[in-house]
C-alpha cells in the first residue's frame, strides 16, 4: 500500500489529526522527523537495503520547519525537492515553504501579483530602520522575518523606543522587518484554501490585544467572505505556489482590505471546529484524490 508521510518534529495535535483522518479513511499515514531525512545522489542501483525512507511514500506533508543550523535548514528543504525530482507530491512545495517561511520575500510575491498589502521595510542597520520607520509614519509593526502565532511582534509609536529596539535587533545580527500599523476594527480574517478554493473562513476577534491570533485568546466565529475577499485569498495562495496555506486578510477603516501573510503550515485547530470542517480528512481525500 502507498504510504503518505508526515514530516514533523514531534506528535503534536495537528499530526494526531492527520493520523486520526487516515484511520478513518483507510489510508496508511507515517510520520517522519526532520532530523531523519537523508538522502543519497546515485546514478545507478547498489547492492543492499535503500536508505530513502520515503521511497514507498506517494505523498508528503510538511507540518513544520523546525530550527537548525544553515546547513541544517537548506539540507532539509533540498532532501524535500529531491523527492519532487522523483515523482513524490510534497505539500506544500518547497518553493512554496521557501517564500511563505519568509515575510518579506512573502510580500514581494503579493505585491507583484497585484495584491494589496501593508507599506513594509526591511533593513539590516538600526539607522537604515530609522529611515524606515519615518518614511511609515512613526507606528510601526516590527516583526521577526521567520514566526508566526503572533510571537515576537511589537507595537511601536515611540522614537527613542523605536531606536533601542532596533539597536537591540542590530546587535543579535536580526533582519529588521517593520511594517505601517494598519489600525482595524478589532479583527482579521483566516482564509484556508486547499488545492485551490476556499475550504473555510473564520474572524479572529480581540477586545484586549491589537493582535488578532487564536494563540493569543482571539475568538473565532465564522464569517462569510465576499466575492472579492474569495477571489484575493485564492490569488494570493497562488501567488506563493500554495495547496494548503492559511491566507490572513485585514481590513482599514476606509474599507480598504490587506494581505498581511499566507502561512504555509497553516494550523486548523481553530478553524476546524468553528467552521465545521474536518480540514484534515479534506486533506487527506485531496491527495488521494
Amino acid at each position: 500500500m502507498e504510504t503518505i508521510g508526515i514530516v514533523s518534529s514531534g506528535r503534536g495535535w495537528h499530526v494526531r489529526d492527520l493520523l486520526r483522518a487516515a484511520g478513518e479513511l483507510r489510508m496508511e499515514v507515517k510520520q517522519f522527523s526532520h532530523e531523519s531525512l537523508q538522502a543519497s545522489v546515485v546514478q545507478r542501483k547498489l547492492p543492499g537495503k535503500s536508505i530513502d525512507a520515503f521511497a514507498n511514500c506517494l505523498a508528503l506533508i510538511v507540518r513544520t520547519m523546525p530550527l537548525g543550523s544553515l546547513e541544517q535548514v537548506i539540507f532539509r528543504m533540498n532532501a524535500l525537492y529531491q523527492r519532487e525530482l522523483a515523482g513524490c507530491s510534497v505539500y506544500n512545495r518547497t518553493r512554496c515553504l521557501e517564500i511563505c517561511i519568509d515575510k518579506y520575500l512573502t510580500l514581494v510575491m503579493l505585491a507583484k501579483a497585484g495584491i494589496c498589502v501593508p507599506r513594509t521595510h526591511v533593513s539590516q542597520t538600526a539607522e537604515a530602520a530609522m529611515e524606515g520607520y519615518e518614511i511609515l509614519g512613526q507606528e510601526v509593526v516590527i516583526k521577526p522575518i521567520f514566526g508566526s502565532e503572533g510571537r515576537g511582534i511589537l507595537r511601536v509609536h515611540d522614537p527613542d523606543l523605536a531606536w533601542r529596539t532596533f539597536r537591540t535587533l542590530e546587535r543579535s545580527q536580526a533582519v529588521i522587518y517593520q511594517q505601517e500599523f494598519i489600525p482595524h476594527p478589532g479583527y482579521d480574517i483566516r482564509v484556508f484554501i486547499l488545492d485551490g478554493r476556499v475550504l473555510a473562513a473564520m474572524k479572529r476577534s480581540s477586545q484586549t490585544d491589537w493582535r488578532t491570533n487564536c494563540s493569543r485568546g482571539a475568538v473565532s466565529e465564522v464569517v462569510k467572505l465576499s466575492a472579492a475577499q474569495e477571489e484575493r485569498a485564492i490569488r494570493a495562495a497562488h501567488a506563493v505556489q500554495g495547496w494548503a496555506v492559511g491566507v490572513d486578510i485585514l481590513q482599514s477603516p476606509s474599507g480598504e482590505e490587506f494581505v498581511l501573510e499566507v502561512n504555509a503550515v497553516p494550523g486548523w485547530r481553530h478553524i476546524a471546529p468553528t467552521c465545521g470542517v474536518d480540514v484534515a480528512k479534506e486533506m487527506l481525500k485531496a491527495i488521494r484524490k
